[in-house]
C-alpha cells in the first residue's frame, strides 16, 4: 500500500466515526522516521480507543500490520505506528497541551471540515 492510499485509510477509518479535527501532516521534510503524521481528537476516553480500534482494524484489512500501538490502556493519547504513517488520537486537553500541529511546524495537508473554530 502506497503512503498516499494509507494515509487515506487511516483519515476515512477516523472519518467513519466522527474523530474531531482530523489532520494529516506531511513530516517527510522534517524527520526520517514517518513520512505522514494524521492528528485526531477524540471525545472521551473511550472514543479515543474506538478510533484507534478502527484505525487498526482497517490498516488489518488492508493487509497492513500497525508496527506498534501505544495508550490504548489511558486512551488519554492513542498512537498507531503504521509505518509511513503514524496517527496520533487524542483527548482535546492533552492535543491542546502538546500542540503536535505546531510541533511539526507544517500546514495539513488534508484537515477535516469541522477544524473550523
Amino acid at each position: 500500500m502506497t503512503v498516499d492510499e494509507l494515509t487515506q485509510l487511516a483519515f476515512d477509518a477516523l472519518d467513519d466515526l466522527k474523530a474531531v479535527d482530523v489532520r494529516v501532516l506531511d513530516v517527510r521534510e522534517k524527520t526520517n522516521v514517518t513520512d505522514v503524521m494524521v492528528i485526531a481528537t477524540g471525545t472521551s476516553a473511550r472514543h479515543v480507543k474506538s478510533l484507534a480500534d478502527n484505525v487498526i482494524i482497517k490498516a488489518k484489512q488492508g493487509g497492513e500490520t500497525p508496527i506498534g500501538i501505544e495508550g490504548e490502556d489511558t486512551g488519554e493519547w492513542v498512537l498507531v505506528d503504521l509505518g509511513n504513517v503514524v496517527v496520533h488520537i487524542l483527548q482535546a486537553e492533552i492535543r491542546d497541551f502538546y500542540q503536535l500541529e505546531k510541533l511539526w511546524e507544517t500546514e495539513p495537508v488534508i484537515q477535516s471540515e469541522s477544524s473550523n473554530g
